[in-house]
This record gives C-alpha cells, sequence and structure tokens, in this order.
C-alpha cells in the first residue's frame, strides 16, 4: 500500500471518529447544544460554557466534578489520530426471550444515542503501540451486558490474543441486561473466560473502570485486570448500597463503593484524572512493550 493510499485512509478514520465523538458530546450533553449557553455545574453549582467543559475534558474547570462522555468521544482521546479502526460494526441487539417491548426501546435508543449497542471495540495506536479497546456507553441500556455485548467484548479479548497485543476495556454499566435473562448471564462466564485464555497468552488486561460499573460486569471481566484504573469518583460495585443496607440491615462507610475508597484498600491500582487518560494508559503500554522485548532477548541469548 503506497504512502498516500496510507494517508489519504488514516485521515479518513480519523474523520468518522471525530465526527462520532462529536456527535457523542451533542446527544450525551444535551444542554451543550448551544455554543454561548452556560452549563451548570451539578456538583459546585458554577456556570461554564461547552468551550470551558470540552477543553477540561468534561470535567468541571472549578471543582473537577466529571460529566459523564460518549465512548466515541473517549476512544477519541486516547487514541493517535487517523489510527481506530472498529470492530463488529454490523451486530446489534438481539431479543431471544421476546421480551416484551424490549425491541421497541431498543430502536428507540439506537435512533436517540446514534448506537447500536452498549459496546464499542477496535483497535489502533496509542503512542504509537498496537493497543486493542472496549468501551462500554452508559447511554445505552446503562451499559448493561446483554448476549449481543458479550459477544463483541469476547471477540475483541480473542483478537487481542491470537495478535498478541495489549487490551484495554473501558467499563460503564448498571450489570446484566434483565430483558435477556440467563442469556445476558451467561456472558459474564463467556467473558470471564476469554480473559483467562488472554492471559495465560502473556497478555496485559488494563481494567479501566469509569461511573458507574456495577453488577455482572463488575463480577466478571471489570474484575480481571492485570492493572486497575479508575475515574474520579466512579461508583464501582456489585448490589446497589440502598440494596445492601436493606439487606444487611447495616449503616455502610461513606463512600466504600466509590473509586477513592476502593483504591485506598488495594481494590484499584490507581485514580487517573481524565487529561492524564492517554499518557497513564501510554507509560503503562511502554512498561510492557519494554519488558516484552527484554524478555525476548534473554530468551534469545
Amino acid at each position: 500500500m503506497s504512502a498516500l493510499t496510507e494517508r489519504i485512509k488514516s485521515t479518513l478514520n480519523d474523520m468518522r471518529l471525530q465526527m462520532r465523538a462529536d456527535r457523542d458530546t451533542v446527544k450525551d450533553q444535551g444542554a451543550f447544544s448551544d455554543e454561548e449557553k452556560q452549563v451548570v455545574c451539578k456538583s459546585c453549582g458554577k456556570k461554564f460554557s461547552k468551550v470551558e467543559w470540552r477543553n477540561h475534558y468534561y470535567a468541571c474547570p472549578n471543582c473537577g466534578k466529571l460529566r459523564s462522555i460518549g465512548g466515541y468521544y473517549r476512544l477519541s482521546l486516547i487514541f493517535d489520530e487517523g489510527t481506530f479502526r472498529e470492530f463488529d460494526q454490523d451486530l446489534t441487539v438481539t431479543d431471544p426471550l421476546h421480551f416484551s417491548g424490549y425491541g421497541a426501546k431498543a430502536a428507540e435508543t439506537e435512533k436517540k444515542t446514534g448506537l447500536k449497542e452498549a459496546v464499542i471495540s477496535g483497535d489502533g495506536l496509542i503512542d504509537g503501540i498496537h493497543t486493542v479497546a472496549v468501551v462500554l456507553d452508559s447511554r445505552f441500556f446503562m451499559g448493561s451486558m446483554s448476549h449481543t455485548v458479550g459477544e463483541k467484548v469476547t471477540r475483541a479479548i480473542e483478537r487481542a490474543t491470537r495478535e498478541h497485543l495489549p487490551l484495554i476495556i473501558f467499563s460503564a454499566s448498571g450489570g446484566a441486561r434483565m430483558q435477556e435473562g440467563i442469556y445476558s448471564l451467561m456472558q459474564m462466564a463467556k467473558t470471564s473466560a476469554a480473559i483467562a485464555e488472554f492471559s495465560a497468552s502473556g497478555g496485559l488486561y488494563i481494567s479501566y473502570l469509569t461511573h458507574p460499573t456495577t453488577g455482572g460486569v463488575t463480577a466478571s471481566f471489570a474484575s480481571l485486570g492485570d492493572i486497575t484504573l479508575a475515574e474520579e469518583g466512579a461508583l464501582i460495585g456489585f448490589a446497589g448500597p440502598r440494596v445492601i443496607r436493606q439487606t444487611l440491615g447495616v449503616e455502610l462507610p461513606a463512600g466504600f463503593q466509590r473509586a477513592e475508597y476502593l483504591e485506598k484498600h488495594g481494590f484499584v491500582d490507581r485514580i487517573v484524572p481524565r487529561k492524564d487518560m492517554k499518557q497513564t494508559l501510554a507509560d503503562i503500554l511502554k512498561l510492557h512493550v519494554d519488558s516484552m522485548e527484554n524478555a525476548s532477548r534473554r530468551v534469545v541469548s
């Protein structure tokens, strides 16, 4: 393939991802449709324009409180320009149980978000390092794990295994998708088995927990990372605090399901500010690549 063809392909890839990323921020931040509109931070009450929010990666310029971001926008923040290639775009919601109203709700959600399912997967370069990435998007059925979500996650893991590439999964989920019953629950075992094979092959898996990561996703691949990173203030757990409180009948420690508490108690390796997301990932990936190269040299010698 000629250098010109490569440049054209790279430019088109970047344009496609950027268009989806821009559409993400408009749909996700509906109040930002007017460039001049001042938007209030729900945490501190300060007002900022769309430009100010975007310049701060949708973290409040005053208090740092994060707003949710769409999957394509997140991918645009971590991959080098023009390198992202999406996998399995044709896979969409299935309705194995013919659950009442599910198909109509899925169609409505697709129209609203532009997403066919709650997950986006693909590969590209992060600071020049070829990497597979998966992003769950909470705007689609709260990022819940359906048959299709499990399938796309598993295919991405298997590709990373075959091609000996590092893997990053950004989790944001309400858990298993109730409309798919056991078909949803079995994805916990399926994705976990794929991660086990990936790990056995010597691959690096970075699990990146964002708000919220709960239920069956927490109880499967989200908790199996070699390195576990998290966004500030992310809710991370299995059952919600209200359910636990009602079941146990006791008061729970303040913030016990937040990223900061989990980092303090060893369940999260590091909390990463969104502005540092790409650099942190690149630093970890470089360490991995260097260690693999050193290991190869030792074997040869």
